[in-house]
């Protein structure tokens, strides 16, 4: 979709949410929520590179829930749930955030896509229970692992404008 890549921006300001920034060229709000709530896309991008998607559910309602099953590429799994709190599409979404090893530090997202010329700016503002908890998601790869999702993001985008959203 675009000769240069673009970079996720992670804020991390002391006592206050994560803000984790991206601009997508090319891609509507509207796609951009399709990608982020339909099973089928969210298993071609969401989580790191090497990671297969093996279960996704998504109930996609104000009081509904999502739950997702990574496997790592040694066999390992890690599930991750939440309930949605807010939607707005194609334009915003609040929803809780819980890696199931951790489930204590439940996290609420808020997601904006705000529509620009020619693209659009996805923000996700991540707010913790504690610091502590905050600190622990950094330092555990979330940076990583969106990053390279997103990555995974534009290519199933560029396959969409293909016509070959499957493959």
């Amino acid at each position: 979709m675009t000769t240069s890549t673009p970079k996720l921006e992670v804020i991390a300001p002391v006592d206050e949410p994560i803000i984790i920034t991206r601009r997508f060229v090319k891609a509507p709000p509207s796609l951009l929520f399709e990608l982020w709530t339909t099973p089928e896309h969210m298993k071609q991008w969401l989580g790191p590179r090497g990671y297969e998607m093996t279960s996704c559910e998504v109930d996609l309602r104000v009081g509904g829930s999502y739950r997702y099953v990574h496997r790592s590429p040694d066999g390992r799994e890690y599930g991750f749930h939440g309930k949605y709190l807010e939607i707005d599409a194609p334009r915003r979404m609040v929803c809780t955030f819980v890696f199931e090893m951790v489930p204590q530090n439940e996290v609420v997202d808020t997601l904006t896509l705000e529509e620009t010329a020619g693209g659009t700016l996805v923000t996700t503002h991540s707010r913790h229970l504690s610091l502590e908890a905050r600190n622990g998601h950094l330092a555990g790869g979330m940076e990583r692992g969106m990053s390279e999702g997103y990555e995974r993001m534009e290519a199933l985008l560029e396959r969409l404008a293909r016509g070959k959203g499957n493959a």
